[in-house]
């Protein structure tokens, strides 16, 4: 598959990321050229632009593993385990070290020393790639009903990858909540107010 290193490369390179990738200047690596705007404008169409070039190679690159299967398989008959298929068939490209239950490193965040633990694809780079597959197949006519790549054993996979991957690294992908200001307290309002109090004048004074 002439496509698939260059994918691969892409997909590493994305490692813990999400679907909307934001642009740095780190990029410069990937071959991306950046412009000199500051702009919030140039760089959000930085990013799109990026986001769709790597959705399209992405889905390319599938097309390409469908015609590569055996027997070959055609979009219309792919179903949700064709898609863990794929997604295994990627792990021998990985290139993030998860660590077994039985390595002294297992859920070391930063081992001090190498180990023979296999290399897979981080979770972060497969949940980004069943995103873009997700959106390229309904751009290209998929119905949403028939979405392989949102098909509910993809969703369970895609989490046990990032629990295992969570434990073996000891790394949490749980997104921080945003802690809310405590309330502030109610001021007590008197359920009856006093009425205002006129002292009558003596009688005979003027007013």
């Amino acid at each position: 598959m002439d496509s698939l290193q260059e994918f691969m490369d892409s997909c590493n390179s994305d490692n813990m990321t999400n679907t909307n990738i934001s642009t740095t200047s780190s990029n410069n690596n990937n071959g991306l050229i950046i412009g000199s705007s500051n702009s919030p404008s140039a760089s959000s169409t930085t990013s799109s632009s990026r986001y769709e070039n790597q959705k399209r190679r992405d889905w390319n690159t599938f097309g390409q593993y469908l015609k590569n299967h055996r027997p070959p398989l055609s979009l219309s008959r792919c179903s949700g385990a064709h898609v863990l298929e794929f997604l295994r068939y990627l792990d021998q490209f990985g290139k993030t070290k998860v660590h077994t239950p039985i390595c002294p490193f297992y859920g070391h965040p930063n081992p001090p020393a190498p180990c023979p633990c296999p290399l897979r694809q981080a979770w972060g780079s497969l949940d980004a790639l069943i995103g873009r597959l997700r959106a390229a197949f309904e751009e290209n006519g998929g119905k949403p009903e028939t979405n392989p790549f949102g098909a509910r054993a993809v969703r369970l996979y895609l989490r046990e990858v990032r629990d295992l991957q969570s434990k073996a690294r000891g790394i949490s992908y749980e997104k921080k909540k945003r802690k809310r200001p405590p309330p502030q307290p109610l001021q007590q309002i008197p359920q009856s107010l006093p009425l205002p109090h006129h002292q009558l004048p003596p009688p005979g004074a003027t007013q």
